[in-house]
């Protein structure tokens, strides 16, 4: 039988082996025969250590810092939303204020005349318009043009002259505000022919 282990040395190597091979071992980029000192500096690692701590506690501070101002500006935002929705009719209802005071003073005004009465509910009328106008609200009048189901709502189907799906007459005027719908117009169409 064979002896299947005459290179017994290489298998179980000794300490002995272990320190020679530990010498041995070249740094890549010395010379020949340059090897790793035993024992690395300890001062040196430590400098490493507390320079690679110093490091990650700055960063550590930036992120919390950073963290903070996002949070900061989120609340920031939220608030402007808030205050957004709480005072976006704001605007219009000053626009109005002047309507509402031109109707008190007709109610505390006593006047027979009734072309003043008249003339005083046309004057109310257009600073109403004007005030809906500054809103952005838009009086939606579609005599002539053709029936549009997101503008309009028809009444009836009449017969008429006009192309069919036509807007002959307006019942009630519809009202957009910043092209939304606030009132589709009440209309009655022309019928086919």
């Amino acid at each position: 039988m064979e002896n299947t282990q005459d290179n017994s040395a290489s298998q179980n190597p000794t300490p002995a082996d272990n320190t020679a091979a530990a010498q041995t071992i070249q740094q890549p980029g010395t010379p020949d025969g340059a090897s790793f000192p035993d024992t690395v500096d300890t001062n040196e690692t430590e400098a490493l250590l507390a320079e690679a701590q110093a490091k990650a506690a700055t960063l550590q501070e930036e992120f919390l810092r950073a963290k903070a101002e996002t949070e900061n500006v989120r609340r920031r935002a939220q608030e402007d939303v808030q205050k957004a929705h709480k005072f976006a009719i704001e605007n219009f209802a000053e626009n109005l204020l002047p309507v509402l005071d031109s109707l008190e003073a007709a109610l505390t005004h006593s006047s027979t005349d009734l072309a003043k009465v008249r003339e005083g509910v046309e004057l109310t009328l257009r600073q109403l318009t004007a005030a809906l106008e500054k809103g952005r609200v838009v009086e939606v009048n579609p005599v002539g043009e053709k029936f549009d189901p997101h503008r309009h709502q028809a009444i009836s189907m009449v017969p008429a002259d006009q192309d069919a799906n036509t807007v002959v007459s307006v019942l009630q005027k519809g009202y957009v505000i910043a092209d939304r719908v606030l009132r589709p117009a009440l209309v009655t169409v022309a019928a086919p022919k």
